[in-house]
């Protein structure tokens, strides 16, 4: 990919890492819903609660991480991180064998694995700044982007294949044992990594838990970035169950059909993901962030009007595809964009408190869609969201940001970036 340009040995056993954690992900895509209905017969509340409070209450648990973080050597963080997703994932299929699995644990579960991957991700952004050259980054971004697509199509269908001959739980044994395998890559690339100064005290401080705020709300291009991220987001997944019911229940559509209609489209991704450097060597960065950014928020709406039968297959298909297309050109773009305007001594709470906006601010969206759903049914309440993306692209930078001379230029945020809103 990208004209096959190294990017090292270290790189390479960061890349793989990724590869494996995000497939193994992707191979458990809503294991423990469907745990939660299938083994402990969860009703609709319950497994909603699973899908929305667990990445809620994770991003709250996560604020305190993304000080803790910054002041650390960020590979052994990595590593713990990805330790402490196998770990809390592994306690489910033993609790299964034994018989006393709850859904008490299962939510437990998802609130420590959402708040591992805030903070794995904030941890992999500042790595990288000790890793790649600025020249590289839009590279590594891309690679990282490609990769998470290749993932979503052939995860899900391998997935499903598990599920039907071995169960849910088994899936949730791939995922767990994908963040061993990812552990021990990052610790296979070895080298030196300089330990960060703390500026004063050895302890950190009440204020350092907004200083990630503060950098981004005070930033003229970040601060509307991130409330477009968070917005964007947010009505993308908050619409997907509303779309699942209505595809699934009355369309007629079957699972098989539904999921054909999602994996197919992300070979957009792959293709978005291969055009972002070549977009911006041409166009240039700010061109092609606000005018991919904006592209994106054009398709879902169409999703409105879907119908029954083949054309209503290829209208979704469709939809999907100039969707993923336009994320897969902005995702690699916005991470580096957006990590230039971030000191390296900051690059870790910054990071944590995007992930933890993005992640609260799509819990609350998909609650309050799912009332309107219910309300309004869910074409409607697809269709409002539709509209209301259309409203997105003007929170994007309107202005080139100036460089201030003190920063360094962004890394992407590595394995765990923040992903595209996918519906798989």
């Amino acid at each position: 990919m990208s004209g096959g340009h190294r990017l090292g040995r270290r790189f390479g056993w960061l890349w793989g890492a990724y590869g494996t954690s995000a497939l193994g992900t992707w191979l458990a895509f809503g294991a423990l819903p469907l745990i939660a209905i299938r083994v402990l017969h969860s009703g609709p509340a319950e497994v909603a609660a699973l899908s929305c409070a667990g990445a809620a209450v994770g991003a709250v648990v996560a604020v305190p991480l993304g000080p803790w973080v910054e002041f650390r050597r960020k590979r052994p963080v990595l590593i713990a991180m990805d330790l402490l997703r196998c770990a809390a994932l592994l306690t489910v299929p033993v609790a299964f064998a034994l018989g006393v699995l709850t859904f008490v644990q299962l939510l437990l579960v998802s609130v420590v694995v959402a708040a591992a991957d805030i903070t794995f991700r904030a941890a992999s952004g500042a790595y990288l700044k000790t890793l790649l050259p600025a020249g590289d980054l839009l590279v590594a971004n891309a690679r990282f982007e490609s990769t998470a697509w290749t993932t979503t199509i052939i995860g899900p269908p391998l997935g499903g294949a598990a599920i039907a001959f071995l169960g849910p739980v088994a899936t949730v044994v791939a995922d767990a044992v994908s963040y061993l395998l990812s552990a021990l890559g990052i610790r296979a690339m070895g080298g030196p990594e300089p330990r960060p100064e703390r500026r004063e005290a050895a302890r950190p401080r009440a204020g350092d838990l907004l200083d990630g705020w503060r950098h981004l709300l005070a930033d003229a291009t970040l601060r509307p970035l991130l409330f477009n991220t968070a917005l964007f987001n947010g009505l993308v997944m908050a619409s997907g169950p509303l779309l699942a019911v209505l595809m699934l229940g009355r369309l007629g559509f079957a699972p098989w059909q539904y999921g054909l209609a999602f994996a197919v489209p992300s070979i957009g991704g792959l293709l978005g993901s291969r055009l972002a450097r070549p977009l911006v060597a041409r166009f240039g960065q700010r061109e092609v962030l606000v005018g991919a950014g904006a592209l994106r928020a054009l398709w879902p709406v169409g999703l409105a009007f879907l119908g029954p039968g083949t054309g209503g297959l290829l209208l979704v298909m469709g939809v999907e595809f100039g969707l993923i297309l336009c994320c897969g050109v902005f995702n690699p773009v916005c991470a580096t964009y957006r990590l230039e305007r971030t000191p390296a001594d900051r690059v870790a709470r910054t990071l944590s408190a995007w992930a933890v906006t993005t992640k609260a601010g799509t819990a609350l969206l998909t609650a309050v869609w799912g009332v309107l759903g219910a309300l309004l049914g869910p074409r409607t309440a697809i269709g409002l969201a539709g509209v209301l993306l259309l409203a997105t692209p003007l929170l994007l930078p309107r202005r080139a940001a100036g460089r201030d001379t003190g920063q360094e230029p962004e890394l992407l945020p590595g394995p765990g970036q923040e992903p595209a809103p996918r519906r798989v």
